[in-house]
């Protein structure tokens, strides 16, 4: 497979958004998705509506969301609305929580673990998809991106304990008792985009990766820990393994001594295996080369 091409900004800005989504070369079609996470309650990291709105409003996208497993603020339905109008949203974007009404199955093909995977009914409604992700890290996954984000994310309630639970059960006190194998679990976020992409087209979805506010903790997270890195860019692609595989290098890479505390984050829980099972899948390639935007 030859090198995938990720795109690199450096300065995080509104116009910084619409310039690079412009480079992808691809015009997103029809009803656009923007998949971000719209923050815990209490959170700050998320990426704020002044910084998307310029990008949102040329696509004439919708926000879209849906609600977590972990018993926060997003996991029933009108805190999750609240929460969303609380961090200004709403009114701002037209927003839809996919999982809001109901939940469907899509089928996952050769998966390591799952052979489903369950996400928002509203999915149905869309025929494009902007994956507009925070990179930061994650407590479970050891970092977010834009694999996390469409599996992860797009999953509904029972979609997100299928995953975090390797296929093994909906239960919600179950998954507090049983935990997989870390690699089981990177696994089926790997199964879960896979089943995403296939069910959207691969040609549907495009991906922009904001490397800003680089806690070691998620955006799901209602009290993260302040970053100790500054902040890296913006990253985007065709190719999520390829984007996602460059977030991670540029951490590694970065001069700055305060990347130890999220390379530790990231290393512990093997994060960078869900990229390793995601190229396994053939959703991408690991091999890129960057084109920086002066």
């Amino acid at each position: 497979m030859e090198k995938a091409t990720v795109y690199f900004i450096k300065e995080i800005t509104p116009d910084s958004l619409v310039r690079i989504y412009e480079a992808l070369g691809v015009k997103l079609h029809g009803n656009i998705a923007v998949k971000i996470s719209t923050g815990e309650m209490g959170g700050h990291n998320y990426l704020k509506p002044e910084l998307i709105g310029k990008l949102v409003d040329k696509l004439n996208g919708t926000i879209v969301e849906c609600c977590t497993a972990y018993g926060g603020s997003r996991q029933d339905k009108a805190k999750h609305w609240e929460t969303i109008k609380n961090h200004g949203f709403t009114p701002r974007f037209k927003v839809d929580i996919m999982d809001e009404f109901g939940e469907f199955s899509i089928p996952v093909e050769n998966g390591f673990h799952l052979k489903e995977d369950i996400v928002g009914e509203h999915l149905k409604n869309y025929d494009s998809i902007l994956m507009l992700s925070h990179f930061k890290g994650h407590l479970m996954g050891g970092f977010g991106g834009a694999l996390k984000n469409m599996s992860i994310g797009i999953a509904s309630t029972n979609g997100k304990l299928n995953i975090h639970s390797a296929g093994r059960t909906l239960d919600q006190e179950d998954t507090r008792t049983y935990l997989p194998k870390q690699d089981d679990f990177l696994e089926s976020m790997a199964d879960a985009c896979d089943a995403v992409i296939h069910y959207m087209g691969s040609k549907n979805i495009v991906y922009i990766n904001v490397a800003n506010r680089l806690s070691v903790d998620c955006d799901c997270d209602p009290n993260p820990h302040e970053p100790e890195m500054a902040d890296l860019g913006i990253f985007a692609s065709l190719d999520p393994v390829a984007l996602d595989q460059a977030c991670y290098d540029a951490v590694k890479n970065a001069s700055d001594p305060g990347k130890a505390a999220l390379i530790e984050r990231m290393d512990s829980r093997h994060a960078i295996h869900t990229v390793e099972a995601s190229e396994s899948h053939k959703l991408g390639t690991r091999e890129y080369q960057i084109v920086e935007l002066k």
